[in-house]
């Protein structure tokens, strides 16, 4: 069978196999605000003392807020504990503000998403306020709903942030969270998504941190010209291995 045919099979066998929801986590999958937070964090040392650099940042990325204050207070930043998320998001959100920094062709397939009816749900560690800021700058429709760090839930990498987003759309089946897709770019979140059953995806167009070990099921490094036949070819190829943990890259 040539390459052209086994292609051909492949869309014909997606067709009918969308995912029943596509969960998606925010900064560094959705947008490419990862250099926002570091140069909050940045701007906030310089203001208030201690040792911080974009490389620190990255050892962080997808942890909770919390994690991220108790180390910059470790690295010597003057200010109480429980000030300093506060202090990240205002920086964070004035940023985005002026620009939310959308990664390309990820708008259109939250578009193409709500034509077909299938629901986005956000799953972040970042606060309620965030997500709504995103949530309301995003195309028409495009989320459902949304999970965030601050509902009282266990946080990634622990599985509830996205067996609770499944809830949300009335999934409430482990056998059925195989048919639903997330995205992630982090070892901490997909690790999370992985757990919960998900067919996990890995972005890797932003984080410079090496994922490529991890369980995710497919990786991916740009989301221009990825169809919904594409999406849905992975849920089919998820289920023809039966759950298998290996990854491909697409």
């Amino acid at each position: 069978m040539n390459m052209e045919h086994q292609k051909d099979n492949k869309a014909r066998s997606a067709v009918g196999r969308r995912p029943l929801a596509v969960f998606w986590d925010m900064d560094g999958t959705l947008i490419d605000s990862e250099p926002y937070w570091h140069q909050a964090e940045v701007d906030l040392v310089r203001e208030h003392g201690g040792d911080w650099n974009a490389d620190l940042g990255w050892q962080v990325s997808g942890k909770p807020l919390t994690k991220v204050a108790r180390v910059m207070r470790e690295r010597g930043l003057d200010l109480p504990e429980d000030q300093i998320p506060d202090l990240l998001i205002d920086g964070v959100i004035a940023m985005e503000e002026r620009h939310m920094p959308w990664i390309e062709g990820v708008r259109a397939i939250l578009t193409d998403l709500v034509e077909v009816g299938v629901p986005s749900i956000l799953v972040t560690t970042s606060p309620r306020r965030m997500a709504q800021a995103v949530v309301a700058k995003a195309p028409e429709g495009a989320f459902a709903d949304y999970v965030c760090g601050d509902d009282g839930l266990a946080q990634k990498p622990d599985p509830a942030p996205y067996l609770h987003a499944a809830s949300l759309v009335g999934i409430n089946s482990p056998d059925l969270m195989a048919f639903c897709l997330a995205f992630e770019d982090t070892l901490t979140g997909i690790t999370s998504a992985v757990a919960s059953g998900a067919t996990t995806v890995a972005y890797t167009g932003t984080n410079p941190v090496d994922t490529s070990s991890g369980p995710q099921f497919a990786s991916l490094n740009r989301y221009v010209g990825v169809t919904l036949d594409d999406l849905s070819a992975l849920i089919v190829e998820r289920l023809g291995r039966s759950g298998s943990p290996a990854t491909q890259t697409c």
